[in-house]
């Protein structure tokens, strides 16, 4: 990742208020302060570098565009559109443009789990073989080397059953295939893709393949939210897009969160990426079977706006509860961190400062880094392949969204523009 100029390779009463925050969010205190002051006042001309920055990624070819929104307060403080939707069309980027979320859509069908949750439809500790018998029968792959030094794969029992919370933790064991050490168990992923298939069939796939390690040991990223809508649509009766499309998008006024764009015009709307970045890979315009939990949706600002600002109110929106006040709190609290008995390996993507929720990476202190990287205790985030970006600071009542189709980028726009907002407020 090449850093911007902007980044080198962020009293008494006041105090106060923070730790009342802090309690607020169910937060442990951190061992040093970090973030912005509570009610920090945000400098529009600071807020302006943003532009400036994104601007120049489009000019230097880095990006083809972005939009940016950031809300406190219930209201917007910075909304812009940047280069284009479309570069080898010249289609400006508009406000209507439609974006992949990829991995973002993994805090939706999360989000989704937790409200049959809080009905009591499915519960936690529940195995997951409940909703899909063929995960009972699921080994452990442990990967050695024979006599002749070649990898083979032992094939061990589960000390206990991959249950709902694993899928949510991504401490089930199911990985992906195409990242890390290739091994036995990554080798295993080969073709998964292959073919047409529906959320059952899928489940029935991974079903088949060895676990990469003993459930509740390691957080590792994986198809584990692909496995857990498969379990929504078994516990609803609903395919996973009916389902959230009746209890989250259409109640939210999310007109054009979809897993597929059918309608020719809604196409026409989809960010393309540059040439760079186009791969072979599902997208949201090969209209197949499979509702992908885990990395299928689309949307645009206006629809995610919705969804921010309903996070951000502790998951109710226009005096509709979407989840109670305890599951929204058992959602946005780490459940990885000291003490749980999950280890943090290279690729433990929430990053340094953060733990893990049921769907979302959870800030819970400074960090190694000095001075810390920026955010603000109790922060609640993730992204996507293609660099869809979501930020909630309930300690600052903001959030901020980057929507773009970017995938070789994405990690440095998300990284400067995030420096950008948190370096606009006056201390």
């Amino acid at each position: 990742m090449r850093p911007y100029k902007l980044v080198s390779s962020g009293r008494q009463a006041s105090l106060l208020a923070a730790v009342v925050v802090l309690v607020w969010l169910g937060v442990s205190l951190p061992v040093a302060a970090f973030g912005p002051p509570p009610n920090a006042p945000l400098s529009l001309e600071k807020l302006a570098r943003i532009d400036e920055f994104l601007n120049g990624q489009v000019a230097q070819g880095e990006i083809p565009g972005a939009i940016v929104l950031i809300q406190r307060h219930g209201k917007p403080v910075y909304f812009k559109c940047f280069g284009k939707r479309d570069v080898d069309a010249g289609i400006d980027m508009t406000p209507d443009t439609i974006f992949p979320l990829h991995s973002l859509s993994k805090t939706v069908t999360s989000f989704a789990a937790m409200m049959l949750v809080d009905r009591g439809n499915i519960k936690l500790d529940d195995p997951v073989s409940k909703y899909i018998p063929s995960f009972a029968g699921m080994k452990v792959g442990v990967e050695r080397k024979d006599d002749s030094g070649k990898a083979v794969l032992d094939l061990v029992p589960l000390r206990r059953p991959v249950t709902i919370e694993d899928l949510l933790l991504h401490t089930s064991g199911i990985t992906y295939g195409f990242y890390g050490q290739r091994g036995p168990v990554k080798a295993a992923y080969d073709g998964i893709y292959l073919g047409d298939f529906d959320n059952a069939g899928f489940a029935e796939r991974i079903a088949k393949l060895p676990l990469a390690e003993q459930p509740r040991t390691l957080w590792d990223y994986g198809h584990s939210i692909d496995v857990l809508g498969r379990v929504i649509e078994v516990a609803s009766g609903q395919s996973l897009y009916q389902f959230e499309k009746s209890q989250l998008f259409d109640p939210l006024g999310m007109t054009t969160t979809k897993f597929f764009l059918t309608d020719p015009a809604e196409r026409t709307r989809y960010a393309q990426p540059l040439r760079k970045d186009r791969h072979t890979e599902r997208n949201s315009l090969d209209v197949t079977r499979w509702e992908s939990g885990g990395g299928g949706l689309v949307t645009t600002i206006a629809d995610f706006v919705r969804y921010g600002q309903m996070l951000l109110n502790g998951g109710a929106l226009d005096g509709k509860a979407y989840l109670s006040s305890k599951t929204f709190a058992a959602m946005t609290t780490d459940h990885v961190g000291p003490g749980s008995g999950v280890e943090h390996n290279y690729f433990y993507f929430p990053g340094d400062g953060f733990g893990f929720g049921y769907g979302f990476g959870i800030r819970t202190d400074p960090g190694n880094a000095v001075p810390p990287p920026p955010g603000s205790p109790g922060e609640i985030k993730w992204d996507g392949a293609t660099g869809a970006y979501l930020v909630i600071d309930r300690a600052q009542d903001m959030f901020f969204i980057v929507l773009q189709n970017a995938p070789s980028a994405r990690q440095h726009v998300q990284v400067n523009v995030k420096k950008l907002v948190y370096d606009a407020f006056e201390r």
